[in-house]
């Protein structure tokens, strides 16, 4: 029955008021996470099409057609795994059923499980079916991955999101169901199992059944726990507690103690991001219930145990985690690397922030230091004439500009050109104009000498006035006009950003005027 539904009132009603009102469309998409109800929904909309009293939004339940769709043996309701049947014989096999009337009921009802797995070509075979259907066909197709289904089979379907339940429905859901079964289990219990589920309804009541078949009419959350593989908030909060007390020792200790309980490395790391997260949401929420999957008393002690830590150091632990959880997967030795993680995790908590890092250089007033002002540069002198010996055969500058240009580094192939450039005792040396101080990189000269093929030199670069002709004819092409490089050179942030990254270079200049 609809009214049975928790969580879903938004499909409920539209439902209901298509079915009052013959509203009845010919395909419909579910969609939604697991067990969330979509194929029950699917059921229940087929006992309502097909009851003797209908199509009625409240099914008898008694006649032969609701009792045959809850059995799951209604000739005129076929339920397919799209996951085992995807193909497209499948489907022109379907298409080939649909022609024909309903053996009995009002309408042949075909609800599709796991849609998003039918292939392409299959999708196709359906498509007409769907654009032009008989009468008394409905189609309901049902999927987790709704994105995956083609538009042209989405476009002609009416669609309907099933969301995930929320915890506190889950719970009441739960204990309803123990109640009418005469089965005793507490809050904590019931929390536990809700736990299991994430969010699926199906998935808590299985864990329910197996709870009762192991423990009977009496559940205790301990005993519940230990069948599922869950961990409490007390050998969760071992790790908080190591890191409160930044005990390394107990961490190597924890893992320890798992290995020997033959608990999986891989499952307590998931639990504790888990935990990590509930922490993270406590301290900046103060307690959201509808944020927290956990019964009112959990919630209580996650708050003291978030009152011990700042929200950086939560998120960094969280993310820590994570990184952790994943390197599990595929780690070769996974207590090494669950060994290494819980470290990290203390070495996390003696991080210091930046903020407080300067503040404490200013002593325990915790000031800011005073900051010299920089030294005044004394005059430059005039550079001695350097003594100039013959050059090597082919001119130095020439060729250095020329490699200096293939490397694609213009501005210092602009500064060689209009240097000075002579060889003395093996070292080349570079008289060059101060309006070209911040294109003369000797790293870039050091290369254009390798690409020339001359062995390393030693290079000395002087400050002054030249008489140097350029030897360049003209600007190269596609290269900035000197006047507005030499302009953006000389910017204070251009000029500090080269001092902090000196082997950066710039290869363009352009005029935003232009």
């Amino acid at each position: 029955m609809f009214a049975e539904l928790i969580g879903q009132e938004h499909v409920r009603t539209t439902l209901e008021n298509a079915i009052t009102l013959r509203r009845i469309a010919h395909g419909y998409i579910f969609a939604g996470q697991r067990g969330t109800g979509k194929t029950t929904v699917a059921r229940i909309m087929a006992r309502c099409l097909n009851c003797i009293e209908g199509p009625t939004a409240k099914p008898c339940g008694k006649c032969a057609s609701c009792l045959e769709v809850t059995a799951g043996n209604a000739p005129d309701v076929i339920e397919i795994d799209a996951a085992s049947n995807r193909g497209i014989n499948e489907m022109r096999e379907l298409r080939d059923n649909i022609r024909y009337r309903p053996v009995r009921d009002r309408y042949k009802v075909f609800i599709v499980d796991e849609a998003h797995q039918i292939t392409s070509e299959a999708f196709n075979a359906l498509l007409k079916t769907l654009e032009e259907p008989p009468e008394w066909v409905v189609f309901i197709l049902c999927t987790t991955e709704v994105h995956k289904v083609p538009t042209t089979i989405a476009s002609r379907c009416q669609q309907f999101s099933f969301r995930s339940v929320d915890f506190p429905e889950i719970v009441s859901r739960m204990e309803f169901i123990c109640r009418e079964e005469g089965i005793a289990a507490d809050a904590e219990t019931l929390s536990v199992l809700a736990q299991a589920g994430e969010g699926s309804v199906r998935d808590s009541l299985s864990a329910l059944d197996q709870a009762i078949a192991c423990c009977g009419d009496t559940l205790n959350a301990a005993e519940v726990r230990g069948l599922l593989g869950m961990f409490s908030l007390d050998s969760l909060g071992q790790v908080t507690t190591a890191l409160m007390a930044q005990d390394s020792p107990r961490m190597l200790e924890i893992v320890l103690e798992l290995e020997s309980n033959g608990r999986s490395f891989q499952h307590f790391c998931r639990e504790l991001a888990r935990y990590f997260r509930n922490l993270l949401v406590a301290k900046v929420t103060g307690g959201n219930r509808k944020l927290i999957a956990a019964s009112d008393s959990e919630i209580e002690r996650m708050l003291q145990v978030a009152s011990g830590f700042s929200e950086e150091d939560l998120t960094r632990y969280l993310q820590l985690t994570l990184d952790l959880f994943k390197d599990l997967q595929f780690a070769l030795q996974p207590r090494l690397h669950l060994e290494i993680g819980l470290l990290k995790l203390i070495q996390a908590g003696r991080l210091t922030s930046l903020e407080e890092a300067i503040a404490g250089l200013g002593g325990s007033s915790g000031s800011l230091p005073t900051i010299a002002p920089p030294p005044v540069p004394k005059p430059v002198a005039k550079p001695a004439p350097v003594v100039k010996a013959a050059a090597q055969p082919g001119d130095w500058r020439s060729r250095l500009h020329t490699a200096l240009m293939e490397l694609s580094m213009p501005f210092t192939a602009d500064a060689v050109e209009h240097s000075e450039v002579s060889e003395l005792n093996g070292e080349l040396h570079f008289v060059t104009p101060k309006d070209f101080e911040l294109s003369m990189n000797e790293k870039d000269i050091q290369k254009a000498i390798q690409q020339i093929g001359g062995k390393p030199m030693r290079v000395k670069i002087t400050l002054g006035e030249t008489s140097a002709r350029p030897v360049a004819k003209g600007p190269a092409p596609n290269r900035p006009e000197d006047e507005v490089s030499q302009r953006a050179l000389s910017h204070p942030e251009v000029r500090r950003f080269q001092e902090i990254f000196p082997d950066a270079q710039v290869r363009a200049v352009r005029n935003l005027k232009d």
